[in-house]
């Protein structure tokens, strides 16, 4: 069975009582398999997520927005009966009830598959420091996850849940979206409880989420975002304000050119710029900022005194198990002890200055666009030289939380080796609901499935629909990568073609629809992932590569066409394919 794991897709089929959820999670045991790359620390036995479904048996598929649907969580949050490490075995204790977060997805339907794996104390972008193995990045093993919640993101990029928890204290929620092509959601401070969550600095500690697009993104936050009475940094969620991702025209902030860090990666620079082009396509002003007062507000937060929170958070621990603490994780914490009472102090009085500046640039923008990371790492490059490469991560992210930002990381592309790159929106605490409309515009036909393109041994397989079919103007691009026709077939019924204006008459667009779609000729073929980036850089706007749903319901990378495009264009979808359509001109 190969299955879309999106959740529309998965409520219509149990709904139509085409899927049973005991069905599903046999399906994804079988897919994690041996867990080649150190996802998880752990797994619930089948058995155990039996306990699960059978607490379903009485409830309406239609009633439960998360009915039946599967779900990872980062090892620093409690799942109870199962044990909560942090990244760490001799840390480890057995909670006796779920994490607020856990209970409200588990009353909505959704069911947990285990625990995934971390940077250890969530101490790390990176996904290196962890015990149970480096977590390895799902597009390519030789590269790292990010991190800490490294084993989140991979779960779900590698198609063994819907969904997935992380954490997100300095980026943790964003940075492993971007390596592994996927939404993150880092919410306002406090809109989901951290009560069940083991602290990094519990004053700036989120709880994230890991989505396959924005829809899903957007249904598990607003199950998950609750105010908990038992938590004292939770915050009543509040949804006032100028949407500005609904509206017709925003202010959209960019570092200065100067401030842009890609690290020696041009094809992340060219990424970035790409998006800032889209973004003024949809309607956004693009307003250059002072990026000063964001970056020296990162800087405290390993700095200053906020590193102190990470101590204090496992101060006996620290203290009485050296030993059992990874040694890059031990350094950072190590530095605490330097800080005194009178340094935090002087910290929160710097920060407050930063506030007021980084107040005075919201000022003139809507929300501020920057690259989720500058660039990615091999996993070797990583572990010899932890600290500094680490520190080029959190070039983008480690300021969120100190300015009470909300922030949501979505993909945008992939580089020339097939690695994806993402870009983050952000805005002022309480914009979440508006960064979620934004993105969407953006990417109206982002993934509906899997976020792993099918990469198996290096891998990817591609649906194409129109002048790259075999024999047609544009099938060189493909045969001249090596790929290979692997199936001739058609998308799943709920598809329209269009012939879109202007040019030569081999641009077809084709889109997901609600309704009015009809099964659409396709076919499948094969490149090694090496070759898949430079594939991609050269699809022309309005068509992209996204997540195409065929018939048997499995799920490939195919050619997607954005919205506005197929405004003036002339629908092609009663004759099914590309090459009736040429048929019917001669």
């Amino acid at each position: 069975m190969k299955l879309d794991l999106s959740i529309p897709f998965l409520r219509r089929r149990y709904q139509a009582g085409e899927l049973q959820p005991m069905e599903l999670m046999r399906e994804i045991v079988a897919r994690i398999g041996d867990d080649a790359h150190h996802v998880w620390i752990h797994r619930l036995p089948l058995e155990e997520i039996q306990r699960y479904i059978v607490a379903l048996q009485d409830k309406d598929p239609a009633e439960l927005p998360l009915y039946g649907i599967p779900f990872a969580i980062k090892d620093n949050i409690d799942l109870a009966g199962a044990p909560t490490t942090a990244g760490c075995a001799e840390y480890a204790y057995h909670p006796q009830r779920h994490a607020t977060v856990v209970q409200l997805l588990i009353d909505a339907g959704a069911i947990p598959i285990g625990k995934t794996n971390l940077d250890q104390f969530a101490t790390g972008l990176n996904g290196t420091r962890s015990p149970y193995g480096a977590c390895r990045n799902a597009y390519d093993p030789e590269y790292i996850s990010g991190g800490s919640s490294s084993g989140s993101a991979v779960a779900v990029a590698l198609g063994q849940v819907s969904f997935s928890l992380g954490t997100d204290t300095a980026g943790s929620g964003r940075v492993p979206a971007a390596f592994n092509n996927l939404v993150g959601v880092k919410p306002t401070r406090g809109w989901l409880s951290t009560r069940g969550v083991v602290p990094a600095c519990r004053s700036l500690d989120c709880v994230s989420i890991f989505a396959l697009n924005t829809a899903d993104a957007a249904t598990v936050l607003s199950v998950a975002t609750a105010l908990d009475e038992e938590e004292a940094y939770s915050r009543q969620a509040l949804t006032h304000g100028f949407d500005f991702g609904r509206a017709e025209n925003f202010r959209f902030g960019v570092p200065r050119a100067d401030q842009l860090q890609f690290f020696g990666n041009q094809d992340a620079a060219a990424l970035f710029q790409k998006s800032c082009e889209e973004l003024e396509a949809i309607g956004g002003q693009k307003v250059e900022i002072d990026f000063q007062p964001f970056l020296k507000s990162a800087r405290l937060l390993y700095e200053g005194p906020w590193v102190a929170e990470r101590y204090a958070a496992i101060r006996g621990f620290f203290e009485t198990h050296n030993a059992a603490i990874n040694p890059v994780v031990r350094e950072i914490i190590a530095g605490a002890k330097k800080f005194s009472a009178a340094d935090a102090f002087d910290g929160m009085y710097k920060l407050e200055a930063l506030r007021a500046e980084a107040a005075s640039t919201w000022s003139k923008i809507d929300c501020l666009v920057t690259p989720t990371a500058g660039t990615i790492y091999r996993i070797a490059k990583m572990e010899a030289d932890p600290i500094k490469l680490n520190a080029n991560l959190g070039y983008y992210t480690n300021f969120m939380n100190l300015l009470d930002c909300a922030a949501l990381a979505i993909p945008a592309g992939f580089q020339q080796d097939g690695l994806p790159f993402g870009i983050t929106l952000v805005a002022p605490a309480h914009q979440d609901v508006p960064l979620l409309h934004l993105a969407e515009r953006l990417n109206p036909n982002a993934s509906s499935g899997l976020s792993m393109p099918q990469a198996q041994g290096g891998r990817v397989r591609v649906a194409v629909c129109g002048a790259h079919l075999e024999g047609l103007p544009l099938n060189h691009q493909l045969t001249s990568r090596g790929a290979h026709l692997v199936a001739r077939t058609h998308s799943s019924p709920d598809y329209k073609l269009y012939a879109l204006p202007g040019g030569p008459p081999y641009r077809p667009g084709m889109m997901r629809v609600a309704q009015g779609g009809k099964v659409i000729e396709v076919e499948v073929w094969e490149m090694a992932a090496r070759e898949f980036g430079s594939f991609v850089a050269g699809i022309p706007a309005p068509l992209g590569i996204g997540t195409l749903t065929l018939a048997d319901g499995e799920t490939v990378q195919g050619f997607v066409c954005e919205q506005y495009a197929v405004a003036d264009a002339e629908d092609i979808t009663r004759y099914g394919g590309w090459r009736a359509y040429l048929a019917s001109r001669d």
